[in-house]
């Protein structure tokens, strides 16, 4: 939760009745501080009601560890991770429940369409998890967010994981178990604007399950350098045989060589941004700090004051 002041009455209206249905539960916000009221809306709310339940992270950690944080707290033998925008239908989450009753770990929501999204995002979208799919070094769904419902044995293993990218969806991807999707229409905001930077929050995530579950990256630079080497030599070759053999001289003027320069200048820049992705991801796990830091629960006991390393 973050500025989700006008969403957070809406979203108890819709979903409490429908967790009601299933039997006992627990709905636990975790907020990124706000400077609007979105955090003492959900204290009214859950003076009234103990199984609403907030932890507040002591600073801004932004959404996927206040992901991380709600589901390494959260007691139930199911657990249920889903944004608080109604874009999310919870009117599935009974579906999702029967679905992961019949004998599967995680049940995640499939996109079949998405209402209120801007057509660069969806192409955006679209390509990256294309790119994913192709590199990844495991299955990792495509048109799927974070709304999924998974099993108490997902959740600890999770736990155990010692990456703070949060990355959930690949996270959830490489502790394996059986899986299984249900497809679904995503409705725009019920109330207010994303929080989201609409240019380079796709890329960051994007870049999340490239570099986090991939080293394709590494090889394509390699066998990218051999090739301009190899076309360098065979340029080179050409050169020498023309002036020796054939008696003229390679017309070699300064925009030929401006160009060649800024290629290759581009290219060493490029490969350098891969290498700082991979090396920045080692950093963050050597200093090892936390995913996040809960500053105060309400209604909850924290089971983890602290999360995995993390990743900025």
């Amino acid at each position: 939760m973050y500025k989700e002041e006008d969403c957070v009455t809406l979203f108890l209206a819709r979903t409490i009745p429908v967790l009601k249905q299933i039997g006992s539960y627990e709905i636990i916000f975790c907020l990124d501080p706000s400077p609007d009221r979105t955090e003492q809306i959900i204290r009214a709310e859950a003076e009234g009601n103990p199984d609403i339940k907030l932890i507040r992270l002591s600073r801004r950690f932004g959404q996927p560890s206040a992901t991380m944080a709600g589901i390494l707290n959260a007691t139930g033998r199911s657990i249920v991770v889903i944004d608080a925008d109604l874009q999310d239908p919870p009117e599935l989450i009974p579906d999702l429940y029967r679905k992961l009753c019949e004998g599967v770990d995680v049940v995640f929501a499939k996109r079949r369409s998405r209402l209120g999204t801007t057509w660069s995002r969806k192409l955006v979208s679209i390509l990256g998890y294309r790119l994913i799919a192709s590199i990844a070094d495991v299955d990792i769904p495509r048109n799927t967010g974070d709304f999924r419902i998974m099993s108490r044995r997902v959740v600890e293993d999770l736990r155990h994981l010692p990456e703070g990218h949060g990355f959930l969806r690949g996270l959830v991807a490489f502790v394996g178990y059986q899986q299984a999707a249900l497809e679904f229409d995503r409705a725009d905001r019920a109330a207010g604007r994303s929080k989201y930077n609409r240019i380079t929050g796709p890329f960051r995530i994007a870049f999340n399950g490239v570099f986090g579950f991939s080293t394709v990256p590494l090889s394509v630079l390699l066998w990218l350098g051999l090739l301009i080497c190899a076309a360098s030599f065979a340029l080179i070759v050409g050169v020498v045989v023309k002036k020796l053999i054939i008696g003229e001289a390679y017309p070699l003027g300064i925009p030929t060589i401006m160009v060649l320069v800024l290629f290759l200048g581009g290219m060493q820049l490029a490969a350098l941004g891969v290498i700082g992705e991979y090396i920045g991801r080692i950093y963050n796990d050597v200093r090892r700090r936390p995913l996040y830091n809960i500053d105060e629960a309400v209604n909850l006991v924290p089971r983890a004051q602290f999360g995995p390393i993390a990743h900025d």
